[in-house]
């Protein structure tokens, strides 16, 4: 993989690299790690939503109660990021992701003994933890640790495999659950998580940086003659911080309460059941493409430009699957036909818009506030982004009603991802004038 370091935002960034030696490519590492999360988010993440009206069905369940689940793991996943952060700058990355997946896979097993509400919402509590210890952010967390002239390349890397998650999952899982019915469908994934994941992390995660390795390099990279960094303090009271903060937290409430009910919206739309399941699975193939979009063409692109132009990508995505069913109703016998070509519009929105934010979310706070302490100011967002993934899922559910299905909650999701968005070209225009006019690559 090519390296090439991330230029700073502003001329005076408080962190630039000053030459040091290139690390190593990161080669194998990043692709087992990759097929691990693949694995991770398409045996839970993405299951929910295939488990919800079975288990509704067998247990009795209400669509706000079983949306309530996945909230909890949600939240689990969110209060847990900070003491899985510390855990892995400590160097326990190894233990982290190892305990991660086993932890999904007797979630997995458990879930499938449950026999009331009760047991339903322990298990996603304990999938959630596991979640915390399995997904992009510790991920993300260990190729800084040990990619640090290069995470940003190396992140996108890892995020091509992780975005298939949807198109291989859902499929599978639906078929696993059609031959097998939902409790036994979740034994084999289960097994994929002792006998891939686990071994994955426990072999590729062996000899991690000290934190006495990692802090030197930190030193290093500080240039001669720069002001003295601002105070941690300071950055967390600035707009820029608190307005990019409002805009990472809305869209991660949006694209948590998305995924979970997308299979029983598109249902409700009148889809035949091929294309309620294709649809989402497709979704992520788009979103893979995007991110190699990123990848390939970002150093010919104005930075700041384009993370203003990908979020807008996901309310248009919304606002075309609310006026779907309007649009194809003048169209009589193809009512259809044009309905599913607007859904496959919103696949493309939505896959793009999703697939290239999961890198402009976790790159804004470096960008626009301070590249220097970003980890401990992204850490101090994860009880607000806790809480929002938590409470999406479970209002997008409660919102739901038999005549008008999900449309009200859309609306409301439509109408949050444009507040996120103002927020994040305020944010833009903030940092901007307190720090230097943006950087626009040659």
């Amino acid at each position: 993989m090519p390296t090439r370091s991330a230029p700073p935002p502003y001329p005076d960034s408080p962190l630039k690299p000053s030459a040091p030696s290139e690390p190593p490519p990161p080669g194998r590492f990043i692709g087992w790690l990759s097929l691990a999360q693949l694995i991770s988010w398409g045996s839970v993440f993405y299951l929910f939503g295939l488990l919800l009206e079975p288990v509704e069905q067998e247990l009795g369940l209400t669509r706000a109660q079983t949306s309530l689940g996945f909230s909890l793991a949600l939240l689990a996943e969110g209060l847990m990021a900070w003491p899985v952060g510390r855990w892995i700058d400590r160097g326990h990355e190894r233990a982290v992701m190892v305990g991660g997946s086993l932890l999904l896979a007797l979630g997995l097993l458990l879930h499938s003994q449950i026999d009331g509400l009760a047991a339903f919402y322990a298990v996603w509590l304990l999938l959630g933890v596991g979640l915390a210890g399995a997904l992009y952010p510790p991920a993300f967390a260990v190729i800084i640790r040990r990619y640090p002239q290069d995470f940003r390349r190396a992140i996108i890397v890892i995020t091509f495999l992780g975005g298939l998650a949807s198109t291989v999952f859902i499929p599978l899982s639906a078929g696993l659950i059609h031959a097998l019915g939902w409790r036994h469908a979740l034994w084999p994934l289960a097994a994929l998580h002792l006998l891939i994941c686990v071994p994955i992390h426990w072999r590729v995660l062996r000899g991690a940086p000290r934190p006495e390795r990692a802090t030197s390099r930190s030193a290093d990279m500080k240039p001669q003659g720069t002001r003295r960094p601002t105070p941690l303090r300071q950055h967390l009271l600035s707009a820029p911080y608190l307005l990019v903060g409002l805009f990472i937290v809305l869209f991660m409430g949006v694209s948590a309460a998305i995924p979970p009910h997308l299979v029983s919206l598109l249902r409700g739309h009148g889809l035949p059941e091929t294309w309620a399941i294709l649809a989402p699975a497709l979704i992520g193939v788009v979103q893979v493409a995007g991110r190699a979009l990123l990848f390939f063409f970002e150093a010919r692109w104005s930075l700041h430009t384009v993370n203003r132009i990908i979020p807008t990508l996901v309310p248009l995505a919304l606002l075309t699957l609310l006026l779907a069913p309007l649009l194809a109703a003048p169209f009589a016998g193809h009512a259809l036909s044009v309905q599913i070509g607007l859904v496959l519009l919103f696949v493309a929105l939505y896959g793009l818009g999703n697939g290239m934010l999961t890198i402009v979310k976790g790159t804004a706070v470096a960008e626009y506030v301070d590249r220097s302490q970003a980890a401990s100011l992204n850490g101090a967002l994860g009880l607000p982004q806790a809480l929002s993934r938590a409470a999406m899922p479970w209002l997008l559910g409660v919102m739901w009603t038999p005549t008008a299905a999900y449309r009200n909650g859309l609306w409301l999701m439509l109408g949050l991802c444009l507040l996120g968005l103002a927020a994040l070209v305020w944010a833009q225009h903030h940092a901007g004038r307190q720090g230097s006019e943006l950087h626009k690559p040659a």
